[in-house]
């Protein structure tokens, strides 16, 4: 009962002690009279300096204290931005998406679109990705998409918008290795006799992406699905395009037959995709 009694009081000493380390930190806020203003203009300054953590601190404390007004709207969106300099894409593209639902009729809600572009343009792209040569297209394309279609929303809804080719551009390049990521898939399955996940594949390329460099893969991933499907019609029709598009693409230089399926020409074939 004693060990029971001590254990109570020892932990209402430690809640108390909380408590009075939280009110002295309250009380040794030397922000805590500051205005509106004041909070924002600090917030600006640490975001011109490149501190943007510091500047993060600042912009919420607009906020929870001053929740009404342009102050807090402002302090919102340049959070958005200092969390994605700051390389937190996640809290950059969460703060982006709360601007929009609070604010859609703010004059610079475009910008909001083009940071949560910019977030998920650069999303799971870590440290070595950066700083080493790395082939983007060969990586999950999720962020890739959803980036895009950010991107795509920018340019939809605010066609004049300053940042409006920029988007664009970075949208062809997005297409184009979200394309290459369909060939690098489709080469997979291509190579373990999954051909019509690989034709659906290539089909999808062609579709959905017509004016990429991918386009020639595609065609001819569908060349080599139909054939090895016995699908003859329709891998002489792929073939066909391929000649009229890319005369010069590998795969037309080889003879593609079923019986390639199998031992060293099957391996000829393939060669074009190493």
């Amino acid at each position: 009962m004693r060990t029971l009694f001590f254990l109570l009081s020892f932990a209402s000493v430690l809640l108390l002690l909380s408590a009075c380390s939280s009110l002295d930190e309250k009380e040794d806020d030397e922000t805590k009279d500051w205005s509106a203003s004041r909070l924002y203009d600090a917030a600006r300054t640490e975001l011109n300096d490149e501190n943007y953590n510091a500047a993060i601190d600042y912009y919420e404390k607009v906020e929870t204290r001053y929740p009404f007004g342009q102050f807090a709207q402002q302090a919102l969106l340049e959070s958005t931005y200092a969390h994605y300099r700051d390389g937190e894409t996640e809290a950059a593209i969460a703060a982006a998406d709360r601007f929009i639902k609070l604010y859609p009729r703010h004059p610079n809600i475009d910008y909001a679109y083009y940071l949560k572009g910019l977030a998920n343009f650069d999303r799971d792209f870590g440290f070595f990705q950066r700083y080493m040569r790395t082939d983007r297209s060969q990586r999950d394309q999720a962020a890739a998409l959803q980036s895009l279609n950010d991107f795509s929303e920018l340019v939809k809804l605010y066609p004049d918008s300053r940042y409006t080719e920029d988007a664009r551009q970075r949208m062809a390049y997005l297409r184009n290795n979200i394309a290459e990521y369909d060939v690098h898939v489709a080469r997979y399955y291509i190579k373990r006799g999954a051909y019509s996940a690989a034709v659906n594949r290539g089909i999808g390329v062609v579709e959905n992406y017509p004016q990429t460099a991918a386009v020639s893969n595609a065609l001819a991933v569908m060349l080599i699905g139909y054939t090895m499907l016995d699908m003859s019609d329709l891998a002489d029709g792929s073939r066909r395009v391929l000649q009229l598009n890319y005369p010069d693409h590998p795969v037309l230089k080889r003879e593609i037959s079923k019986k390639s399926d199998t031992g060293k020409e099957r391996k000829v074939w393939l060669q074009f995709w190493e």
